[in-house]
């Protein structure tokens, strides 16, 4: 899974829409190579629902499974509490917001501490 290109990868139109307990917006699924890509976008979105939606997100990273990540800015709350817990590239769209993909990294990515939604920054 870390051989996705986040400059071009973007959830398709033809995505499985979900919505996971506590999301406070649309998750979307989507198969890439062997694995699988959630997505959701909290560009909209003011604290901390980019930070709830993300916690939620993450508890499905695993070696076939990635998040991708759409904010109006960098998270950096998010990214200071787990930023070592996973591989994250990050990206501008054309519209200037930022994407975020976030794959595992094995040994670390289990031991993130998902709990914690709080924004403190």
């Amino acid at each position: 899974m870390t051989d996705l290109d986040i400059d071009t990868l973007e959830i398709p139109e033809e995505a499985k829409t979900f919505q996971p307990e506590g999301a406070t917006v649309p998750f979307y699924e989507f198969p890439v190579k062997e694995g699988r890509v959630i997505a959701f976008d909290t560009s909209e979105c003011g604290p901390p629902e980019p930070m709830v939606n993300a916690m939620i997100a993450l508890q499905n990273v695993d070696d076939k499974t990635a998040v991708l990540m759409i904010n109006h800015k960098k998270p950096m709350g998010l990214l200071d509490k787990i930023g070592d817990k996973y591989r994250i590239e990050t990206a501008k769209t054309a519209d200037g917001k930022i994407k975020l993909l976030f794959t595992y990294k094995k040994g670390a990515s289990e031991t993130a501490d998902l709990s914690d939604t709080s924004c403190h920054g």
